[in-house]
């Protein structure tokens, strides 16, 4: 498709939505909002022009129409009041914890420590390149339940990594990224996905959700609650990713033992570990005990993420032309940065609200079980609307909870759990569903198109196991276990 065709559609995609008539109970601001943001995930999609300037422009469209703040599905705002909401996604914490993420990956580059930790991955797994893809499983499941910021956990300690070893295959983001380094990518966002499901401290939206559930008059699960809860689900899944995407997305490069012997000779090569890899290490360590007990602690994991690139510059591991000349980073901030308060917008104008309106009253038309079915998929899906999963419990969760309530025969604590337990699942649905999404998506490993596919299929996956089989194990087996 022509570039300038790909950068039309866009914008007659939201001109159309706009000109339809407004739905009854949408006031025409709350339907003008939805427009723009129609076109920013059409732009998004096709990606015509850079994805940070798509939601520049979205943003800016908004300021000028004077909507996204609250208040503004019904009237305009001032000059004033815009821009202030326009610029409240450069101060989200996770924006800056990812930006942070892509410096930590500048410091391992730098220090090579990147590359020996990659090199002893290869020479122990390198005959299986799906071997390598279960040990970013692995090594991201054992982290999982210490670390409660996926980005954090995929961003700052396993991209740096991961990021190291499609080079050594000749596998680079603009050049031959099919051979290896598309299929760890892919792997090590999906198995995030997984591990930020699998335990209540997996993710921060988590214990989030719970809170947002207790304030809404529904108590649910605690830690081991929600273990037992999502079990036979997360076996499946941990299995199933890295399998899934060798088949689904087969690299070209299936290992083999000249690949261990390179490893090798080149582990010889690089010899002694050096001062600046000892520098990180240390620095690396600190970082991951912060993370592991920022409650105890008390340093949000933005705040440490910070601290590290501190530490790098005062060891000279980076240095401040690398730390301005990052472009990734800074793009993945303007582009986050935007698209987290273009997501919020959707909840201040009332669009949300009217759509959890009219759900609720088509599923009292259903049996107490299809209707909560329809609200977990509902809940799932309506993602792709969401940039993070903080902004989608906070926006939903307690709608979705007040619309259960009103369907005759629904057990409320059982589908508010089951709404909550897929919230990491739900993250492998676009580049910016959860907060290591940008990461991934911004190493260029994926192409575009093929992340909207792939989300789609593994998305549609993860729920059907997690409805096939999930479901039938919590209310038939477990409930008791849990509740």
């Amino acid at each position: 498709m022509k570039s300038y065709v790909k950068l039309l559609i866009p914008i007659l995609i939201g001109i159309a939505v706009f000109l339809f008539p407004t739905p009854e109970g949408v006031n025409p601001n709350t339907w003008l909002y939805f427009s723009i943001f129609a076109g920013v995930i059409v732009g998004l999609i096709l990606e015509p022009i850079p994805a940070a300037l798509i939601g520049f422009i979205g943003i800016t469209v908004a300021v000028l129409c004077g909507v996204g703040p609250a208040g503004t599905g019904v009237k305009s705002a001032s000059a004033d009041v815009m821009i202030k909401w326009a610029l409240t996604g450069f101060s989200n914490k996770t924006v800056w914890l990812i930006f942070a993420a892509f410096m930590i990956g500048i410091g391992y580059q730098n220090s090579g420590l990147g590359k020996r930790i990659a090199l002893l991955l290869v020479k122990k797994l390198g005959k299986s390149t799906i071997g390598l893809g279960y040990a970013i499983s692995i090594t991201d499941g054992i982290l999982a339940p210490f670390i409660p910021s996926n980005a954090a956990r995929s961003g700052g300690t396993l991209y740096p990594i991961i990021t190291s070893i499609p080079p050594m295959f000749g596998s680079y983001p603009d050049k031959d990224s099919r051979k290896i380094g598309a299929y760890l990518a892919w792997c090590a966002l999906a198995a995030t996905c997984v591990s930020s499901s699998i335990f209540l401290t997996g993710q921060a939206p988590n214990p989030l959700a719970l809170q947002v559930a207790a304030e809404s008059g529904v108590n649910v699960v605690d830690w081991g609650g929600w273990l037992i809860a999502f079990l036979p689900v997360s076996i499946i899944l941990f299995i199933a990713t890295p399998l899934l995407a060798y088949f689904i997305y087969p690299p070209e490069i299936k290992g083999s033992t000249h690949v261990v012997e390179w490893a090798a000779k080149e582990t010889e090569k690089i010899g002694k570990i050096s001062l600046k890899e000892i520098f990180m290490i240390s620095i690396s360590i600190c970082a991951l005990v912060l993370w592991i007990g920022s409650g105890f602690f008390g340093v949000d994991a933005t705040t440490t993420a910070i601290m590290v690139i501190i530490a790098m510059l005062a060891c000279k591991i980076i240095s401040w032309n690398d730390f301005l000349g990052n472009k990734p980073a800074w793009n993945v901030l303007v582009w986050f940065g935007t698209l987290v308060t273009l997501a919020g917008g959707l909840k201040n104008v009332g669009f949300l609200d009217w759509v959890a309106q009219i759900t609720g009253g088509y599923l009292n038309d259903f049996s107490p079980l299809s209707a909560m079915i329809g609200l977990v998929l509902i809940f799932y899906f309506i993602h792709y609307f969401f940039a993070s999963g903080t902004a989608h419990v906070t926006a939903l969760l307690a709608v979705f909870i007040t619309m259960a309530s009103t369907i005759p025969g629904v057990d409320v604590q059982l589908v508010t759990l089951l709404m909550v337990l897929p919230m990491g699942l739900m993250g492998v649905l676009t580049p910016y569903g959860t907060g290591h999404s940008p990461v991934w998506f911004a190493s260029g490993y994926v192409k575009t198109a093929d992340f909207w596919r792939l989300g789609c299929i593994f998305g549609v996956f993860y729920i059907a196991v997690y409805l096939l089989v999930g479901i039938p194990w919590i209310t038939n087996f477990a409930y008791d276990w849990i509740f």
